[in-house]
Parts: structure tokens; sequence; C-alpha cells
């Protein structure tokens, strides 16, 4: 892992150099991308096919073949031993009742000469949820993506996700089952973003796409907005721990490597005012990262991407958080909420060295499906007022209308349209 310090007189062009990496675009991947994209959209199901047999190594003689039926959906428990899937159930309620405290509700504001304005919400008519994977796929991703549409009453959730030579973990598909989806599809990548946002002869198309994916998928989400709507930029999974030294080293280093393991782009950092601490917790890093099972991914994670900064003191360390905009941050300090006013920008903020990133990751509640690559400045969590819609409703009376005609003629003259200004005044 780099080691930074924030005394040192290079250290604004070192974090100026980690700020942007996030923001680099691939040109070969977006190429790629827009011609898969192009496929789909001319030839559809025979796109939807071809790729399903160059990427993940399946022959199916037609779409159908790639739908997961609903008896396999129902027959998948059965695979699962009891207490994995007793922990999916305890997860399933607890991420469905935080979502029910998310809902947005119809509003109205009754003035006094009659006219009515107010809000009108709705829920999305189709949704599609990616999931990442093959043999190690993400059932907590089905449950995070599909609980809020449910709770949000969207009729139509579609779930796509890769089948790698066609094996399915039987996890994912019990999951998808609790959660009632609508429709399963083994399509992955690109062309399965495409499939949502476009069609095909098959599959119709949804209103918007959720769910985290590789650099493929994210770009495809990317090129297909406005055409569809999409949650937010996705990019490599991200931990931020601001310590004050006084956690337990192998507690830090654990949750540095719990990300580190998602890919070789995911970023881990530390920001500790204790140069020694620093030290403890790369000892411990460099330990554990020989031994994890997924070694090889945690130590190119940690190579290229990982972080361990000396600050001068906390608040330091809050300021440079909120400019890198992390899609984890743990306040890993003995009193977290003195901190926590001063965090602006953050995915999820987890408090006290109790509070681990995993916890939230599966079971805690709120939505693990977080904006990355400093999105976090503008983007939020995956919630149900996602899959919302937001209607205006204005209702004038008789006298409203001709309270308002000359303001809004007024307006519409100095904006130099005329026929508007005619239609308000016509209202008198």
């Amino acid at each position: 892992m780099r080691r930074l310090d924030t005394a040192a007189s290079d250290f604004e062009p070192q974090l100026q150099k980690i700020l942007r990496a996030a923001a680099e675009p691939d040109r070969e991947i977006e190429a790629q991308v827009r011609s898969i994209i192009a496929r789909v959209a001319a030839d559809g199901d025979a796109a939807v096919l071809e790729y399903t047999r160059e990427f993940d190594g399946v022959e199916a003689r037609s779409p159908d073949a790639l739908r997961v039926s609903e008896e396999r959906l129902r027959a998948a428990a059965d695979e699962v031993s009891a207490d994995v899937l007793d922990a999916l159930k305890r997860a399933f309620e607890r991420i469905r009742r935080y979502a029910e405290k998310q809902k947005l509700e119809d509003w109205c504001l009754q003035e006094d000469n009659g006219t009515t304005l107010g809000q009108r919400v709705t829920p999305l008519d189709s949704v599609g949820l990616y999931v990442p994977g093959g043999k190690a796929a993400y059932p907590s991703t089905v449950l995070m993506g599909a609980i809020p549409a449910s709770v949000a009453g969207v009729p139509r959730v579609v779930v796509t996700m890769p089948a790698p030579a066609g094996e399915i973990n039987p996890l994912l598909l019990a999951a998808a089952h609790l959660c009632s989806v609508s429709e399963m599809w083994t399509i992955g990548g690109a062309q399965a973003i495409a499939t949502l946002a476009l069609g095909t002869q098959t599959i119709e198309p949804v209103s918007k796409i959720v769910g985290p994916g590789n650099q493929y998928v994210a770009e495809a989400k990317r090129q297909l907005y406005g055409i569809v709507g999409t949650d937010m930029p996705a990019g490599p999974s991200e931990i931020l721990v601001i310590s004050d030294g006084a956690t337990a080293p192998e507690w830090v280093a654990a949750d540095l490597l719990s990300q580190a393991e998602h890919d070789e782009r995911a970023r881990a950092m530390l920001l500790c005012p204790d140069g020694n601490f620093i030290t403890e917790v790369a000892q411990v890093v460099e330990r554990l990262a020989v031994s994890a099972p997924r070694a090889e991914v945690i130590q190119q994670s940690l190579a290229s991407q990982g972080v361990l900064l000396k600050v001068r003191d906390l608040d330091e360390a809050v300021a440079i958080s909120n400019r890198v905009a992390p899609e984890h941050l743990e306040l890993s300090v003995a009193d977290p909420e003195a901190l926590l006013p001063l965090v602006t920008n953050a995915g999820a903020v987890f408090i006290g060295p109790h509070s681990t990133e995993v916890i939230g990751d599966y079971c805690a509640g709120p939505n693990h499906v977080l904006p990355t690559g400093g999105a976090a400045r503008f983007a939020s969590p995956l919630g149900v007022y996602d899959f919302q819609k937001r209607s205006s409703v204005v209702h004038c009376s008789a006298e409203g209308a001709a309270e308002l005609a000359d303001v809004a003629a007024c307006l519409a003259e100095a904006e130099g349209l005329f026929a508007h200004a005619d239609a308000a005044r016509r209202r008198k």
C-alpha cells in the first residue's frame, strides 16, 4: 500500500492523482460497448444469443432458454443449507423494514382561493436489476435492488445476470424467489444492459436499470442513460477508514481487506494521525493478505489502489475524506458523533469501531448499492425513492387562475412568449 503524509511537500499532487484515477475513461471499453449496444439494437434476440455464446460459453437456441423458470426459482431453496437460508431471510426482513421508512408520499397544499397544489407519487412501471457474477454470485445485491423496488410498488422487476457455462448459484435464485421478482434472465455484461434498455423480440424493455457491475456494465449504463433511467455512476468498491489509532489494528486491517477482495481495482484507504498505528495496520494487512483465499486479487488491489495516509488531526482526515467522497466511510474513533456533522460526502457512514462496513453489505438494513468514484458528492444510496416518480399537481380555481393570470402573462411577455401570455389572460 502507498504511504502518504499530508505534511509532505508533494502531498497535494499525490492526492490529485488519486482523485483523478476514478474519472479516467477507458476509450477501448467505450468503443466495445458502443458496438455491443448497436448490435443488440439492430439484431435483438440474435445478438443476445451470440454474445451469451461468446462471453459465457452457453449455447442457447432461443432467448427462452436463458430465462430462469418459476419452478427453478422455487426449487432453489432446497439446495441451500438451512443456516444460510435463515440468514438470507433475516437480512431480507431488515432491509425491507428500513426500506419501508423511505417511501415518498402524496401531499397537497390548499390555498385560500380554492387552488390546490400538490405532489403525486407513483411507482415506475418496470425496473431491471443487474446482478454481477456467475459462480461468485451476489444474492445480497438481489435483496438490495428488488426489495426497495417492491416496497415502491414496481409491478415488473427483471433480474439479469451472467451464468458462465450455464452455472448459477442457487442462493442467488433463492434470493430472487424470496423477493418475488417478475423475470430472471441469464444474460450478463453490456449486452444485458442493452437488452434491458432497448428490449428485443422476446424481452420487453424496462424504465430504469439499477445494480452494480464491471466496467462494461457501467459504461453501457452511461451510454444508454436518457433512453433508460439508471441508478448512479458505478465503479470499483471503496472503503475509507478514519482512525484515531485506538481501534485494534486487526479490525482496521480486516476492514481494508474486505473491500480489496472485490476486485483488483477496489480502493482501500486509512487516514490516521498516528504514524505508529499506520505501521501496525500495514504489518497486519501484509500478513492477512498472504493467507487470504482471494490473496492475488487483494494484493493487486492494495498495490495499485491502497493508501495509508498520515494526517495532522481528525479534522483534516474528514476534510480529505470529503474530497475523496468514498463509497464507504468508517469513523473508527472514540467520539465518532463529533466527526459525523463534518462529513458531507460519503455513500454510507459507519459509526464507531464496532460498525464494520461488511455488516452494511449484507444485513444492517440500508442499501449497499452506493455511489463510487467520487459520485457521493452528488449521488445517494439506492433506495425506494429511486423506484418512484413525482408528478406535480396544479388545480386552479376560477379565482386562483384570475389572480395568477397577470403574473404569468407579465413574465411570459418579458420572455417574448406572447401566446403564453394570451392563454393566461383568457382565464381572467
